[in-house]
């Protein structure tokens, strides 16, 4: 039957893979930024909790089109949460306490290692002019590079 794109078994395989991969970084990243927003404290609890759970449903909000998307390319994808610690590159936190500044600096760097992340997915689909995979990327590029931002700026201790 082969595969339901016309990209090629090659493209299935290689971009489908690579999202099923970015989608265990997602959900370990969702995971994360909810752990740390249902443990903030401190001075700025208010503004760090609506933070990250505004960060969580954009998130979470990424993970069904990245799993629809290699499922229309004819590939698979995550199948349950001992697939997602296989493939996930992100580390995960399992701290009893982290301090509010330590949350947002490592938040920062996960956001900065999954946009380093999808560029390696989006040159996938360079290669494989796969151009509505790549689309996809730009935008979820943008969003993660905007929480990066702000993480970074929220967790800043001085002054420009």
């Amino acid at each position: 039957m082969g595969t339901p794109s016309d990209l090629g078994a090659d493209a299935t395989r290689d971009i489908s893979g690579g999202l099923k991969a970015l989608l265990a970084d997602v959900f370990a990243l969702y995971l994360k930024t909810k752990n740390f927003h249902w443990h903030m404290s401190g001075p700025n609890f208010r503004d760090y909790h609506l933070m990250l759970d505004e960060q969580g449903e954009q998130i979470f909000a990424m993970t069904d089109a990245i799993a629809e998307r290699a499922r229309k390319l004819g590939g698979t994808t995550i199948r349950s949460i001992s697939d997602i610690a296989g493939h996930q590159r992100l580390l995960d936190n399992n701290a009893d306490y982290v301090e509010p500044q330590d949350m947002l600096a490592e938040l920062h760097g996960d956001n900065k290692q999954l946009v380093a992340e999808m560029r390696r997915v989006h040159e996938l689909c360079d290669e494989y002019r796969d151009i509505a995979t790549a689309s996809l990327i730009e935008v979820w590029i943008d969003e993660t590079e905007r929480r990066a931002w702000f993480l970074y700026e929220s967790g800043r201790t001085t002054r420009l």
